[in-house]
C-alpha cells in the first residue's frame, strides 16, 4: 500500500490512474446532481504539457470540484494534516497528491512541485493559500508565479462561485446550493532575462496579474450562482 515517503511518484501508477478516473466520475455525478454544478472556460486547459491550475479556494469542496475540469489526471498539493492517518494517507497519496508544511518554507512540497512540472504534468495550486471568506481576492502567495516563471509554464486561472455557500469554513455539512466553475485563459510567464532567470519583479508582476484574473473570475462565477 501506497505511503507517502517524502518523494513524490512519478508516475503514477496504472491502477491509481484508475482510481482517480473512478472517483473523478462519482464526484462528477453528485456535484452536478446536488450542486448543480456547470463548468465553462474548459478549452483553456491545454491538452498536454505543463501548466499549473490556480482556483481561487472558498470552501473544503473546491479541490474535488476542481478534479472535475477535463480528462488530465490533476497532481494536488494538500496541507500536511490531510496525511495524519494512515487510511487518509493511503487515499491521498494513491490519488498523486503530495503534502506540504503551511506556514514555513517547504522546500520538499517545492521540489515536488518543480518534478512534476518537469516531467509534463498538471499541477493544481490554490494561490491563496489557504480557504479565504469573502468576495475579494486579497494577496496572493507568490508560489504559483514563481514556479510558472523558473519553468515558464503557464498558469490557468480558475473562478468558483457558491462553494463557500455549499460548505462555509468551520462547516461540517454540505448544502444544496448551486456552484459554477469558470477557467480563464492562461497566463503565460514573462521571458527570463540575460541571467536565464526571470527577476522578482517579473514574479511579482505576474502574481499580480494572477490576482486580478481571479478576482474577475470570481466575480463572474458569483455573478452566475446568483442570477440562477
Amino acid at each position: 500500500m501506497p505511503r507517502w515517503t517524502g518523494q513524490v511518484q512519478l508516475p503514477m501508477a496504472p491502477w491509481q490512474r484508475v482510481l482517480y478516473r473512478s472517483v473523478r466520475s462519482v464526484v462528477g455525478g453528485f456535484s452536478r446532481l446536488f450542486w448543480r454544478v456547470s463548468i465553462s472556460g474548459l478549452e483553456h486547459i491545454p491538452a498536454q504539457g505543463p501548466f499549473i491550475l490556480s482556483p481561487v479556494h472558498r470552501s473544503n469542496i473546491d479541490t474535488p470540484l476542481v478534479a472535475l475540469m477535463g480528462r488530465r489526471t490533476l497532481r494536488f498539493m494538500g496541507k500536511d494534516s490531510m496525511w495524519k492517518y494512515g487510511v487518509s494517507d493511503w487515499f491521498f497519496t494513491s490519488m498523486g497528491g503530495f503534502p506540504v508544511h503551511r506556514g514555513v518554507p517547504d522546500r520538499d512540497a517545492l521540489r515536488s512541485c518543480e518534478r512534476l512540472l518537469a516531467d509534463g504534468q498538471a499541477l493544481v495550486i490554490f494561490p491563496e493559500g489557504t480557504r479565504r471568506s469573502g468576495p475579494v481576492i486579497d494577496e496572493l502567495f507568490e508560489g504559483p508565479a514563481y514556479l510558472a516563471a523558473k519553468l515558464q509554464v503557464p498558469i490557468v486561472p480558475v473562478g468558483i462561485g457558491g462553494s463557500e455557500g455549499a460548505m462555509p469554513k468551520g462547516s461540517r455539512g454540505i448544502r444544496p446550493v448551486k456552484v459554477s466553475i469558470i477557467v480563464g485563459e492562461p497566463i503565460r510567464p514573462p521571458a527570463p532575462t540575460e541571467s536565464g532567470r526571470v527577476g522578482r519583479k517579473g514574479v511579482r508582476a505576474l502574481s499580480d496579474q494572477l490576482r486580478q484574473r481571479l478576482q474577475e473570475l470570481l466575480d463572474q462565477a458569483q455573478a452566475e450562482v446568483t442570477d440562477s
